[in-house]
């Protein structure tokens, strides 16, 4: 009896470990196109352009997982509680680069274009930005920006303001949302970021000094239209959608959503 007893117990303890061992198992996913992502549990950072794109593609809404933050939802697709994540390409690639159990799959979605946004109407504002980044743009500014935060020479270079900026017109306000690794994030208790330097750019060829203040990504946009802040800059995507409750810049990046799977 205590032999049965005994061996009874020890292929129950199998048994346990192998129900364990299945249920820590994680599933094998593979997207070759947007149709693949139909079946998947998908994780977005709420109100992104890849919570847009992604929604369009599932068969029933329970398969999307919406965060406040995109590293939430790398961290349960780490764990293995939904099966990829829809997120912008650079964003995407700092992820992956600090998470080898990782892999990008792009290519499937249409590129998208990066701009700023101002409250509706507000086109004095609007055409100062625009004359500013023009100016950015042609000598050459906003290219070496970008090329500090992106590509073989990132580090080389990081804007200043010139020594003798006139800040005399006051205060600009940047609403952004600081979870979005290289174009803003935090540095220890300070925001950087390509959009951080090029707001500070635009605003000192406008005369304004800049104020950052980060909050959720869905509530840049109600901010701006509240009068709490002049502009949002936060790797935000034109859309029809968001041209409804807000104008937008001339476009600064290029840009496209990836999927993040598990390797």
């Amino acid at each position: 009896m205590k032999m049965k007893a005994l061996t009874k117990m020890v292929m129950a303890a199998v048994c346990m470990v192998s129900l364990a061992a299945c249920g820590s198992e994680k599933k094998v996913v593979t997207v070759e196109s947007v149709e693949d992502l139909k079946s998947l549990t998908i994780g977005v950072q709420t109100g992104t352009t890849g919570d847009e794109l992604a929604s369009e593609q599932v068969e029933k809404d329970t398969q999307m997982k919406r965060y406040s933050k995109g590293s939430t939802a790398i961290q349960a697709l780490k764990s293995g509680k939904i099966d990829s994540v829809v997120i912008d390409a650079e964003p995407a690639a700092k992820f992956v680069e600090k998470n080898a159990d990782l892999k990008i799959i792009d290519g499937i979605f249409e590129v998208e274009q990066y701009a700023m946004c101002v409250k509706k109407g507000n086109t004095e504002l609007l055409e100062e930005m625009n004359a500013a980044l023009q100016e950015l743009k042609a000598d050459g500014t906003l290219d070496k920006i970008i090329g500090n935060y992106i590509g073989d020479d990132a580090g080389g270079y990081q804007y200043q303001s010139p020594e003798d900026v006139d800040h005399s017109k006051g205060t600009l306000v940047m609403a952004t949302n600081a979870e979005f690794e290289p174009y803003e994030y935090r540095d220890g208790e300070e925001i950087v970021g390509i959009d951080v330097d090029l707001s500070r750019a635009i605003c000192d060829k406008m005369g304004y000094a800049l104020e950052v203040q980060d909050m959720e990504f869905d509530a840049i946009i109600p901010a701006i239209a509240a009068g709490k802040a002049d502009f949002g800059a936060a790797g935000m995507t034109v859309s029809p959608e968001r041209q409804k409750n807000a104008d937008f810049t001339d476009t600064y990046a290029n840009a496209s959503q990836v999927v993040i799977i598990r390797k």
